[in-house]
């Protein structure tokens, strides 16, 4: 692993190309470079505008990956920020550090062995660029879920999650941990990651993941879940029924909490769909009898009460594979202002659908709009957002984990080729 390349921005905005157009387009747009003080206008940036890219120059001698796949709506620009093998979750710090999770064990989906370790990456000059992968914590082998609560840093160690104090700044841990919680109802041996996350009512929830040949049985087992951290030692069971509740995130302000759940390999043709689902204490998702309410899995004898079943309102075709989520935080324009963003895998062994999809949210409720793409297209509130990632030739790995700065940048994670990138709109002006 190689720290990413650095530079000073100093010739930001300063040199516009129009690097992916033809003569003939560049003829008939007029290119216009971001305005001064905006993200995009920063050296290295690729900024979509009029249905072209504007690249502006990254600074002399630096080597970056090449982002030209990435198809943004007009007004927003990628930038390249690091690389960390098998970047498989992302979380800022408080001072404003990425940490970055790179599991070495095998993971579902299809990513390489990883570093075994917790990575923070400074961005100390400002310049859009990590300036180092400073290594945080090591000998992590099975490491998913991160997490900073009241003065503690989280993060999973296979079923343990520990904590160790924490102090804005603090690039590498000195402390040795707590275990906060062993979740051991079930261990799935391909399903092991567990991702955290703080409601706005200061509880934390832990996911646990389940496995594919789980049998219908009544009363339902609590295995593929959602726990919380209740100071007892294995946790407290909140709400069941799911196979892989792989990735968390609670929305600040609403006190709602969501986990992208993928659903029975195989079952789309029989209703089978992945969800976005908004949980709480007592629900049953339905895994491993319902594909959804009053909806069992095609095949399951006898035919499962699937009634009390939570009905979802946000779903995806199977094999998309929802992963890491976030929500935009009220500085990006209209239309996608506080919209739930999703990272979608796509299919295991294709890649198709591995894209960046937004789903629009009620302003009073928060909660994202009824959406789905089950039948092949984008419907409700949902749309394509960062595209380009399946164009068959498996070259540009695959987006994984999704995190809002405090600046209102979207990070991107890609656990294949370890790359991360930012997003900005063009007018989002430097603090």
């Amino acid at each position: 692993m190689s720290p990413p390349p650095q530079g000073d921005g100093s010739d930001s905005g300063a040199d516009v190309v129009d690097a992916d157009a033809s003569i003939h387009d560049v003829a008939q747009v007029e290119v216009v470079p971001p305005p001064p003080g905006s993200y995009c206008a920063l050296a290295g940036s690729r900024v979509s505008v009029a249905g072209t890219t504007l690249v502006i120059p990254p600074p002399m001698g630096t080597v970056e990956p090449d982002l030209s796949f990435m198809k943004l709506p007009d007004g927003y620009c990628v930038h390249y920020f690091a690389t960390v093998a098998t970047a498989r979750a992302i979380r800022f710090a408080p001072g404003g550090e990425l940490f970055v999770a790179s599991p070495a064990q095998i993971v579902s989906g299809g990513a390489p062995a990883g570093a075994g370790a917790i990575f923070d990456i400074p961005d100390d000059n400002g310049d859009g660029y990590g300036d180092s992968n400073i290594t945080f914590q090591d000998n992590l082998p099975a490491t998913q879920g991160m997490l900073f609560f009241n003065g503690a840093f989280y993060y999973q160690d296979h079923t343990s999650v520990m904590a160790v104090p924490y102090t804005s700044g603090e690039r590498t841990n000195t402390e040795a941990p707590t275990q906060m919680v062993e979740i051991t109802a079930y261990v799935s041996v391909g399903h092991w990651p567990k991702t955290l996350d703080v409601a706005d009512d200061g509880t934390i929830y832990v996911t646990n993941g389940s496995d594919q040949n789980e049998s219908c049985v009544t009363p339902h087992v609590f295995n593929g879940g959602i726990f919380a951290i209740d100071g007892s030692p294995n946790g407290k069971e909140i709400a069941q029924g799911f196979r892989n509740p792989m990735y968390m995130r609670c929305q600040r302000g609403h006190d709602n909490c969501f986990v992208d759940e993928l659903t029975l390999d195989g079952s789309g043709g029989s209703g089978g769909r992945e969800k976005m689902a908004l949980f709480a204490a007592g629900q049953d998702w339905g895994f491993p009898c319902c594909a959804t309410q009053n909806l069992p899995f095609s095949g399951t004898m006898p035919t499962p009460d699937c009634s009390g079943v939570q009905a979802d309102t946000d779903s995806f075709k199977v094999s998309n594979t929802p992963f890491g989520l976030d929500f935009e935080t009220g500085v990006w324009p209209a239309p996608f202002t506080h919209n739930a963003f999703i990272a979608m895998h796509g299919a295991f062994s294709s890649w198709v659908g591995a894209r960046i999809v937004a789903i629009q949210t009620d302003p009073s409720t928060g909660q994202p709009l009824p959406a789905s793409n089950v039948n092949g297209t984008d419907t409700g509130g949902m749309s394509d957002f960062l595209t380009g990632y399946d164009d068959g030739t498996q070259s540009h790995g695959r987006p994984a984990d999704i995190t809002f700065a405090k600046d209102g940048r979207m990070f991107v994670a890609d656990d294949v080729n370890g790359v991360i990138v930012w997003v900005a709109p063009v007018s989002l002006q430097h603090s």
